[in-house]
């Protein structure tokens, strides 16, 4: 692939002939506006976005936008990686925020409060994204995105509402703090990166598990396995765009109207026809954000 085709947007993939829902985006992310990001999603039949809030400006963004927008609904949180930069500062300005001072747990509940303000409005469905992340955030940070997380399931029981989490390399710190607070009604685990047998207890639980653009990927085959066992009325499917392009758009900037390509593969994988997929999935993001 010739470098300038990073900057080509992938082609518009063959319309589903079942509406399903991209049920995790980052639309301020995205290149262009929020309309035209709805429409060519709307003409290959992703009909409804669930747009992800990840810090408290994001989160307003989202709830006005889902305000503004009947195929949009909110969710709300403070990322797993926000946490720590609330309370241990973030001097590079590695989130879009700039360089920040550290605040304190002061600082996280001045924020917490503003997730819990939004999280009271109808068009809000989610509390998330929220976890873990141990990939990005050292041990200094752990404190702090575990007191946030426990804080966000609490918001969520609250408020009825459900909870995305973020789980990276972290599944059984995520499990543990699930099952010491009491999950809520409805957990949905966002780009869901366990394996089988993590599928299996997600299942049990009655986790839903909802399936990015990496599970295309070649090396991704744990993913495809987890998918396998994953019981079709728990699974989802999502962008998480600008990121995790599905195979073969890989390195491209990820949007709604892409989510064809990645539930294909999927229903691929379960031996599923696309439109029996698509059904399943349609129903089971109305059920999990309660829409």
């Amino acid at each position: 692939m010739a470098p300038q085709d990073k900057n080509t947007p992938p082609p518009l993939p063959e319309p589903l002939r079942v509406a399903v829902a991209d049920s995790h985006t980052h639309l301020d992310m995205q290149e262009g506006s929020v309309e035209e990001a709805l429409a060519k999603a709307a003409s290959v039949g992703v009909t409804t976005v669930v747009q992800v809030g990840c810090d408290l400006a994001g989160s307003r963004w989202a709830a006005e936008t889902a305000a503004a927008h009947e195929a949009v609904h909110a969710t709300v949180a403070l990322h797993p990686n926000e946490a720590p930069r609330i309370v241990l500062g973030d001097p590079d300005g590695w989130s879009r925020q700039g360089a920040r001072e550290a605040g304190g747990d002061a600082a996280l509940d001045t924020a917490l409060a503003g997730i819990d303000e939004l999280a009271a409005l109808p068009q809000v469905r989610g509390i998330g994204e929220t976890g873990l992340d141990h990939f990005r955030t050292g041990p200094e940070g752990i404190a702090a995105q575990e007191r946030s997380f426990r804080a966000h399931i609490e918001i969520a029981k609250r408020h009825g509402k459900a909870l995305v989490i973020h789980d990276r390399e972290a599944h059984d710190d995520v499990l543990r703090i699930l099952r010491e607070e009491g999950a809520p009604e409805r957990v949905v685990f966002h780009c869901y990166s366990g394996d089988a047998e993590m599928a299996r207890i997600c299942a049990a639980a009655g986790y839903f598990m909802s399936f990015a653009g990496n599970v295309t990927f070649k090396n991704a085959q744990p993913l495809r396995d987890a998918l396998a066992v994953a019981p079709p009325e728990l699974v989802l499917v999502e962008t998480d765009a600008p990121f995790l392009t599905p195979a073969p758009y890989r390195g491209r900037a990820n949007a709604p109207y892409l989510v064809p390509v990645t539930l294909r593969a999927m229903a691929e994988v379960k031996g599923m026809t696309e439109a029996a997929l698509a059904t399943a999935v349609a129903a089971n993001t109305a059920r999990a954000f309660d829409y």
